[in-house]
């Protein structure tokens, strides 16, 4: 009975496992010591017939606070050195009474790209707290023509 419920289990979570080995985030790899001081960005990837579109939650920064760049060829890497800025209040005798909504100073994630990925085609957008990052996917290659040769 085990057994049928890790095979049901696998089967049912197979959508998941394919997104995790084409796009892994390495942000949790414990050997990479560039994250250090760094949280992690929640993510959505959506595969689409022509592009993967990455949705990460970006709340109170602004484009110019967020960079993305490709690594090695195939890695995207998302991050921000700014912070979130709380309002400030010009008059006199106003302070905060309670600080809940804490920020990280520093985020990033970093996914490898399949290799049908366009990295030369990449946009990014910024907009209401969400950054929507675009990557275009390579054409298929050709399919190899078979050639038939008469023998004389």
């Amino acid at each position: 009975m085990s057994a049928v419920a890790d095979t049901l289990t696998h089967w049912i979570n197979f959508p998941e496992n394919i997104e995790k080995l084409m796009f892994p985030s390495r942000t949790h790899e414990s050997r990479d010591n560039e994250n250090k001081g760094f949280s992690s960005i929640p993510a959505d990837i959506l595969d689409t017939p022509k592009e993967f579109i990455f949705y990460l939650d970006v709340p109170g920064l602004s484009k110019s606070d967020i960079q993305v760049t490709v690594e090695d060829e195939n890695t995207l890497v998302i991050k921000s050195g700014g912070k979130r800025k709380r309002e400030d209040f010009e008059e006199e005798g106003c302070k905060y009474i309670r600080l809940e909504r804490k920020a990280p100073q520093k985020l990033m994630r970093k996914f490898r790209l399949p290799e049908n990925a366009n990295v030369a085609a990449i946009t990014a957008k910024c907009e209401n707290g969400v950054l929507t990052v675009v990557v275009e996917k390579l054409p298929p290659p050709p399919k190899p023509k078979t050639v038939e040769v008469a023998i004389a």
